[in-house]
């Protein structure tokens, strides 16, 4: 039996760029900044005292009082790129089977804000003043959950955690229950909120965080010599995954074709990349291989690229490893160099970042990419915003745990 053709239809996303995809994406193109000193709460006595935040949020202002206290923030900003996808995909809810579509997504941490500020009711005002809203707010699954709900989908829902591959993860998975026939379309990307007190102060204790607290707006790097850190970042993408032939019924826009996937291990350690760059490697020809493609036909790549130094040197190395002389005629580019590292987010905004750009021949640039790093001999698209046309392109998450994953995607021309 053939396998079932997936195309990606639909793009949402709220960033620290915009709150919308459309407004994101503009903002990727021009190089903007999106990192900026952390307001939602005291930094005194941090390490570090910036973030890619959405600034000016306000939670009743979306959702109304009950409501925006019974989600956690990181499920409404899923919930919200939800919106952003559907309107973009213009599709007739009334008029397609629920039954037929799932919602399959991704975050690294889910509910900590929750988690944290229940506890602190529980040390001040005693255990039975905790909320009884508590356990569904911060589950992970309430991110694919609420989403389920709001616009009735019927369909496989569960989450993926594999810290900053579990977007990745989860739009993997949503390609395989529509080329098994399980769903004709999945709603898919990821959603994180962990810019909060213990999140940063916890990452800055493992020394993986920039402390270039003076200047933030230059503190995302990637394989620039002077990275000295990732930034966190908060936010959430949501991609519409539908069946071709489902979606060339309804005269859907098809952004790009879903062609392979590719999952590994490192197997190695819980936080650090093995250096030799096994697992991204093998992650990325498992993808070309699942999509047919070869790697003399790939013209770009958006990067894991998160602005620490074991994880630029071993992806840089790992993409020479897959492509041979063809890497030096790739464009290669890291979303988080103006957004900041979504965690478990991640990997569903430079999915819908690279689909955008396979069907407009545009790619973004990498902020402050000024002087490469040793190890990093590739071409990141420092500056501006380039024309280049797209047939295929890779996308990369690789996650503490030493969790690896490649999503190949082509231009749909038939």
């Amino acid at each position: 039996m053939s396998r079932r053709r997936v195309v990606v239809t639909g793009l949402g996303a709220v960033t620290s760029l915009g709150m919308s995809f459309e407004d994101s994406w503009r903002a990727l193109l021009a190089g903007e900044n999106g990192v900026s000193s952390i307001v939602h709460f005291d930094t005194t006595e941090f390490r570090t005292t910036f973030a890619g935040m959405i600034r000016d949020y306000d939670a009743e202002a979306r959702f109304g009082v009950k409501d925006g206290k019974k989600l956690d923030i990181f499920t409404q900003f899923g919930l919200l790129a939800a919106d952003d996808c559907f309107a973009d995909a213009n599709i007739d809810l009334a008029a397609t089977d629920l039954d037929r579509v799932g919602c399959i997504m991704g975050t690294g941490i889910g509910g900590i804000q929750a988690i944290e500020s229940a506890h602190l009711v529980q040390l001040e005002r005693g255990p039975r003043r905790t909320s009884p809203h508590f356990i569904p707010k911060m589950m992970p699954n309430a991110l694919s959950a609420q989403i389920s709900i709001k616009f009735g989908l019927r369909g496989s829902n569960f989450v993926t955690g594999s810290a900053c591959a579990s977007a990745g993860h989860a739009l993997g998975m949503a390609l395989r229950t529509i080329q098994y026939g399980e769903a004709d379309i999945v709603i898919s990307g990821g959603a994180e909120a962990a810019v909060t007190p213990i999140s940063v102060a916890a990452f800055a204790a493992m020394k993986a965080l920039s402390t270039r607290n003076d200047e933030p707006e230059r503190a995302s790097r990637p394989f620039d010599k002077d990275r000295d850190g990732f930034v966190m970042g908060e936010g959430a993408a949501v991609l519409m995954l539908e069946e071709r032939e489902h979606a060339l019924a309804r005269g859907a826009r098809i952004y790009a074709e879903v062609a392979g996937f590719g999952a590994t291990s490192d197997a190695f350690h819980i936080t650090q990349p093995k250096e030799d760059g096994i697992g991204p490697t093998k992650a990325m020809n498992d993808a070309l291989k699942d999509g047919g493609v070869s790697p003399n036909v790939v013209q770009y790549v958006n990067a894991h690229g998160t602005s620490t130094h074991y994880n630029d040197l071993v992806e840089s190395r790992s993409i020479r490893k897959v492509f041979g002389p063809q890497a030096d005629k790739l464009a290669v580019s890291s979303t988080k160099s103006m957004i900041g590292h979504l965690l478990g987010g991640s990997a569903a905004v430079e999915a819908a970042a690279t689909c955008r750009s396979i069907i407009e021949g545009r790619i973004h640039p990498t902020r402050n990419h000024e002087s490469p790093g040793e190890g990093c001999d590739l071409d990141y698209v420092p500056g501006e915003a380039r024309e280049w046309k797209i047939d295929h392109a890779i996308s990369n998450s690789l996650g503490f745990g030493g969790h690896n994953v490649c999503l190949l995607f082509s231009r749909h021309d038939d």
